[in-house]
């Protein structure tokens, strides 16, 4: 079965896609990824959806006008990949509501329905609120994807993870012995980072990190950006820009009246401290990285200061672009979808129990699913380029 995983991030930059041949034999999926690309979104489009995210204001009209924007973007985002039977659409997330590190909503805009008309396949979408519903964080659901994929990896010392580094950096851990699997957000990756960027020149980011590699830690601010409640919080958690947004950012750090390069180089190590603190609880010997992240050079330097004696391994050597790695996860939960198969781990996420996540939106014709499969697979491997 091929699936198309589209998703955007807490970026909202563009739409990440992922095409994904899988084809399973026992307890073993193979995952072959034939089509990775990121659409941007249209000026408009991107504008709008930056003015309804906090700290901003919208109303139930711009809301629906943003959900059939999104949806339209999203496919047409998907008729230029090639042919899928199914798409598994994750959306934008425009709202996480959390009280009290409960998370008692969560809203992804992206009208599934132009997707189906548009390539006349069913449509999986709306995935996170099913295990919000069970008591769960929503998120990260990649660990249903990353913990397969890690089973997969060489015996090495200490606990394996996988680590993504978008707009938000999210943390998996692999069980080991009587310790159980975990995964949540660790804090900001990107977020703050974009955010100064844009505010300071307009540009979406620091291009490969080349301003924060200039720049110089400002350990007052550092420390005071450290304080913040969100970190020393237990998982599963989870976060978003209803917490680290552009004001969040002027807040906290316009007082210190920083030049752009200090600025980023301290938010650069934040992100570092603040992943490496869970890399070193946790005693992670490999984590293998994903995301946008990795190509900022500043913050992978810090990282790895941080992270001595641990293995960073890209997701391209496992057979999956970095760029494209939740998209390629949403397409794997996708498949678990249409086999009837749950898609969340609780352990993870927090939730009561597995759950079948999202709703299904049918293509032209009549809706036909494969036949329901009794248990996911146990291995996970993405064939092509990468090495094991």
């Amino acid at each position: 079965m091929r699936v198309l995983g589209l998703i955007s991030g807490t970026s909202h930059d563009g739409i990440d896609c992922a095409l994904v041949a899988w084809t399973r034999e026992g307890d073993l999926l193979t995952g072959v990824v034939e089509h990775t690309a990121t659409v941007p979104y249209p000026p408009q489009v991107r504008a709008a959806i930056v003015a309804a995210l906090p700290p901003g204001r919208t109303d139930m009209g711009e809301v629906c006008r943003l959900d059939t924007l999104v949806g339209r973007a999203f496919a047409e985002a998907a008729a230029a990949c090639p042919a899928a039977d199914l798409v598994c659409s994750h959306g934008q997330t425009m709202f996480h509501w959390v009280e009290d590190g409960h998370v008692r909503g969560t809203l992804q805009l992206g009208q599934p329905a132009w997707i189906a008309e548009r390539l006349g396949v069913p449509v999986v979408s709306d995935l996170r609120v099913r295990d919000v519903a069970a008591g769960g964080q929503g998120a990260p659901l990649v660990s249903a994807f990353d913990l397969p994929l890690l089973s997969g990896l060489p015996e090495a010392p200490g606990r394996a993870g996988a680590l993504n580094l978008g707009g938000i950096a999210n943390l998996t851990v692999a069980p080991a012995g009587s310790e159980p699997p975990l995964a949540y957000d660790t804090g900001p990756a990107s977020a703050l980072m974009d955010a100064a960027v844009r505010a300071a020149t307009g540009r979406p980011y620091d291009e490969d990190g080349r301003l924060a590699a200039a720049g110089r830690v400002h350990e007052g601010l550092l420390a005071e950006l450290l304080a913040e409640p969100y970190y020393h919080r237990p998982p599963p958690k989870t976060t978003g820009k209803e917490l680290f947004h552009p004001g969040y950012l002027e807040r906290v750090a316009g007082p210190y009246e920083l030049g752009l390069p200090d600025l980023l180089a301290t938010l650069a190590a934040l992100t570092a401290e603040t992943v490496a603190a869970e890399i070193r609880r946790h005693r992670l010997g490999t984590v293998v990285v994903s995301g946008g992240g990795v190509r900022n050079l500043a913050l992978m330097r810090a990282l790895r200061e941080r992270t001595e004696g641990v293995r960073l391994v890209p997701s391209d050597d496992l057979g999956v672009p970095s760029d494209a790695k939740e998209a390629v996860a949403f397409s794997y939960l996708g498949w678990l979808t249409a086999h009837g198969l749950p898609g969340t781990v609780p352990a993870c996420t927090g939730a009561a129990g597995a759950r079948v996540l999202g709703t299904i939106t049918p293509g032209r014709g009549p809706l036909r699913l494969p036949a329901p499969l009794a248990a996911p697979p146990r291995r996970l491997r993405m064939a092509g380029p990468g090495r094991w």
